[in-house]
């Protein structure tokens, strides 16, 4: 059937129906059950989302160890621990895990190692945006990666964007410099936060990019991807840290040894880990369309628990320029949407070359 044939009323049922990521075997589901299977999905997504940006704060923010680096470090060492775990429960439960094997393979690893550079660039420089700016603007601060899409797409893909996509692009731009300015006004500005949320914002682009090119080389699969990713940013990091000192902080520390700390170090990792499988579990059950409007509602959510939890006053242009963030976003989203169903009516070499551009399934602060 043809979306733009359904009248407005049947639009949720549409979505709860399914995308054609959708099981075969859940399309004979009542429509009470999918929608309340869908609400549970998407209430888990919004849970491990909202409190891995929080938990990421809370340790960013000790001010007893600047760190920043080991942080990172930990976490994606204890993605690879939960990697090796998971194949071992698939292994010996196949009917209740699946999760691919994964063998550590030199020449796979040589492969993603441009990709896990840029991951690096792209988890560190979140991290540090998160930590300079907090939870409250952290969706302004890094709201650029559509921006960034957009401009690399054309750059090293050489595909040109709809003037509707720009007109979005600019909506977005102009909420980031508004917020920019009013969280000057309020003297809580950090230009640093700002400069580490717009490379935060250029390597999610990027990432995007090598992720489509390096895919092959994992079969396709997004956990083998993430197992090599993780695997070269624990070596990657390590000089990083030695360069930066953080050696020094870490021994320091007065908590080194307290089984608290760790444990929510450890959680941390959990959640970055966690937030992988919801993402997917998200988009199985709804679709890409759908994913993004979650998480800009998401994004939305969040913001306003960070202002109510810090209670925090902010002005009404402040919240213009979320809601411009948010929106452009939104309708970003919606425009590229409707140019990917054009492409089911082009030819075979227009739907190839479609497929190259970068992969848009997170919003702002996702």
């Amino acid at each position: 059937m043809n979306r733009s044939q359904l009248k407005r009323s049947s639009i949720l049922r549409m979505a709860l129906s399914g995308s054609e990521a959708a099981d075969p075997d859940e399309r004979g589901e009542s429509f009470v059950l999918r929608a309340v299977k869908i609400a549970a999905v998407v209430a888990l997504y919004w849970f491990v989302s909202i409190t891995m940006v929080f938990l990421n704060n809370f340790l960013l923010d000790n001010r007893e160890l600047d760190a920043p680096l080991f942080i990172t470090f930990y976490q994606c060492l204890v993605t690879v621990g939960l990697c090796w775990l998971m194949q071992l429960v698939a292994r010996l439960c196949p009917g209740v895990v699946d999760f691919p094997a994964v063998r550590f393979d030199l020449k796979t690893s040589r492969e993603v190692l441009p990709l896990s550079v840029v991951f690096i660039g792209m988890i560190t420089f979140n991290n540090l945006c998160l930590k300079f700016v907090g939870v409250a603007f952290y969706t302004v601060g890094r709201s650029l990666s559509t921006v960034f899409n957009v401009l690399l797409s054309f750059v090293i893909l050489k595909q040109t964007t709809s003037l509707h996509a720009i007109i979005c692009c600019g909506i977005i731009l102009g909420g980031f410099w508004l917020g920019v300015d009013q969280e000057g006004l309020a003297g809580s500005l950090s230009w640093t936060g700002v400069f580490f949320g717009v490379l935060a914002s250029a390597f999610v682009s990027l990432n995007a990019i090598y992720t489509k090119k390096v895919m092959p080389a994992v079969d396709g699969s997004i956990w083998k991807l993430s197992f090599y990713n993780n695997i070269n940013a624990c070596v990657l990091f390590l000089p990083l840290i030695l360069l930066f000192g953080e050696v020094g902080r870490v021994a320091s520390f007065s908590r080194l040894t307290d089984p608290s700390f760790w444990g929510m170090m450890t959680l941390g990792g959990v959640f970055g880990f966690a937030i992988g499988y919801v993402t997917g579990l998200q988009i199985k059950f709804t679709s890409p369309l759908t994913h993004n409007v979650s998480g800009t509602a998401k994004a939305c959510a969040q913001t306003v628990i960070a202002v109510v939890y810090n209670q925090s006053t902010k002005s009404l242009l402040w919240w213009t320029s979320n809601m411009m963030v948010l929106g452009g976003s939104s309708a970003y989203t919606w425009v590229k949407s409707r140019e990917m169903q054009k492409t089911t009516h082009k030819g075979p070499q227009d739907s190839a070359k479609e497929k190259l551009l970068p992969a848009e399934k997170e919003n702002p602060g996702v």
